[in-house]
């Protein structure tokens, strides 16, 4: 029985991706031909490693035993090729970031572009989810989160300016419904919940003169997306809790109002987080110290949960 490093490589995309079309779109191959390699692998071993319907595809256990022993091995090796770009002169290669949506759009994004720009020879692909989950394993360089706890294993790095939610509504909700004092009144208003993807309802966070408070609101409306939630908004469904940055254009031109603005202080903003290496890749090495330059002011406190 022969397995060659090329056979583990196309296991292991699969085994990141749980998809063959995407495993083997990163492969540059096509599903079919991937399928046939995967089958040909399992057949030397004499056991099976992906179980596949044509909805799903699921390590077994043999192959989450596997996957879990080699991805250390194929990181470390990575981690050596990574290292030769020491000797060209200027890193290369490419960077795989995870990100919430909002995240990537307010603060990764304007970075990534500008370093491109300045890095020719990096590529970045950017994947928007919203879950939390194990970038290591999903062959993630580093990820932007807001407000999340990194873990310990984990280098954090603050990014971009501070910001600030807002409590917005539409002119023609206010005229059916009181503006909030405080944000004890939006007890007895309909509110456009925010829940998480790992199924938990937001609590929107407050504080002003060191009172916090985080409301449990009410509503007739849920959502997992905070643009849809400003479009909601604007239909005078409810009010909405967002970004700041992300109805400034709109409350300008007074299609919505703000309320609570001094309950809303200011955040730390998004935290760029990756694993902790012996040798940083080239690449993201690169990046970090670009990333640098955005780093939020020090000294504020951060939301426990955050949209």
């Amino acid at each position: 029985m022969r397995i060659d490093p090329s056979d583990l490589a196309t296991f292991l995309a699969i085994a990141r991706h749980r998809s063959f079309r995407a495993a083997a779109t990163e492969l540059g191959v096509t599903p079919s031909a991937l399928s046939h390699a995967l089958r040909d692998v399992e057949e030397r071993l004499g056991l099976r490693l992906v179980n596949r319907t044509t909805r799903s595809v699921a390590l077994t256990e043999a192959g989450e035993r596997l996957f879990a022993r080699i991805t250390p091995a194929f990181r470390d090796i990575d981690d050596a090729l990574e290292d030769l770009n020491n000797f060209r002169g200027k890193p290369a290669g490419t960077l795989r970031f995870t990100a919430a949506r909002q995240s990537a759009q307010l603060v990764l994004l304007p970075i990534v572009t500008r370093f491109l720009k300045s890095f020719p020879d990096i590529s970045v692909e950017l994947v928007i989810n919203d879950a939390l989950i194990d970038m290591v394993a999903a062959g993630f360089d580093a990820g932007v989160r807001f407000g999340e706890t990194i873990a310990a294993d984990m280098i954090a790095v603050p990014i971009g300016p501070r910001h600030r939610f807002a409590v917005v509504g539409s002119p023609a909700f206010f005229k059916a419904h009181k503006q909030p004092a405080t944000p004890r009144d939006l007890k007895g208003l309909p509110c456009i919940r925010y829940r998480f993807t790992s199924g938990a309802l937001y609590h929107w966070e407050f504080e002003r003169g060191g009172i916090e408070l985080a409301i449990d609101v009410t509503g007739p409306l849920t959502m997992n997306d905070q643009d849809l939630m400003v479009d909601a908004a604007l239909d005078g469904i409810g009010l909405a809790y967002v970004f700041e940055a992300q109805v400034e254009a709109l409350l300008a031109k007074r299609k919505l109002v703000r309320v609570l603005a001094d309950w809303c202080p200011a955040y730390p903003g998004f935290f760029l987080y990756y694993p902790s290496r012996r040798q940083l890749p080239a690449a993201l090495r690169a990046f970090v110290d670009f990333a640098r330059s955005a780093n939020a002011p020090s000294g504020l406190r951060a939301p426990s949960t955050s949209p």
